[in-house]
């Protein structure tokens, strides 16, 4: 089993940044390719970025440049540090982790992070 607790969101104003950590605990060495989720009301939850065990990294084209998804092995912890941050960046934000030889992914309870002009 694999657990993940989200921190950092917040309310912030246009233009602001704010860094979201998402910690795992369990059986963290399953643990493979790790994402960031959003989901902003009325519409339905997408892929902000990943990051494999690696190192490699991928993000939605809407936050490229502005976002950047980090990995610390050492601590079990995944980053997002959001800068330029715009009002349509407000959704609650969804850690989500894959392990291996399972079909299924895991989730965090999700952060609220509010951009406000």
């Amino acid at each position: 089993q694999v657990q993940l607790v989200e921190s950092g969101g917040g309310l912030v104003q246009v233009g602001g940044s704010l860094r979201l950590s998402c910690a795992a605990s369990g059986s963290i060495f399953k643990i493979t390719t790790m994402g960031w989720y959003r989901q902003a009301p009325g519409k339905q939850r997408e892929l902000v970025a990943t990051i494999s065990r690696g190192g490699t990294t991928g993000y939605v084209d809407s936050v490229k440049g502005r976002f950047t998804i980090s990995r610390d092995n050492a601590k079990n912890t995944v980053y997002l540090q959001m800068n330029s941050l715009k009002p349509e960046d407000t959704a609650v934000y969804y850690c989500n982790a894959g392990v291996i030889d399972e079909k299924y992914t895991y989730w965090g309870q999700g952060t609220q992070v509010t951009v406000s002009s």
